[in-house]
């Protein structure tokens, strides 16, 4: 399953961070662009680890649209460092595979 959430996440990583920023500002329901639900995923990635290290929640800071692949790289990389349970590696592997088939 770790594998399973690894795989996906370079897969979404490299589709962001390749993908032209035209492309990235772009409206995208129910967000208001790819990059804007791209935070998004980087939030909740960043949510999963503070809740497996028992950590406070921190809010990732919009660093601009062609920061955000790094930014889902960091945070996805980070919760796979933490060794999380199997229900949290599933949650990220259904969630990221959920993006990389829709962007």
């Amino acid at each position: 399953m770790a594998d399973d959430a690894a795989v996906e996440l370079d897969r979404v990583v490299e589709r962001l961070r390749t993908m032209p920023l035209a492309r990235l500002a772009a409206g995208w329901p129910p967000h208001a662009s790819r990059a804007v639900a791209a935070r998004a995923i980087a939030q909740r990635l960043a949510d999963l680890g503070a809740d497996a290290g028992g950590w406070p929640r921190r809010v990732v800071l919009d660093a601009g649209d062609a920061a955000v692949g790094d930014q889902v790289a960091v945070t996805g990389r980070d919760l796979l460092a933490l060794d999380p349970p199997a229900p949290v590696r599933a949650e990220m592997a259904a969630l990221l595979r959920e993006v990389r088939l829709n962007l």
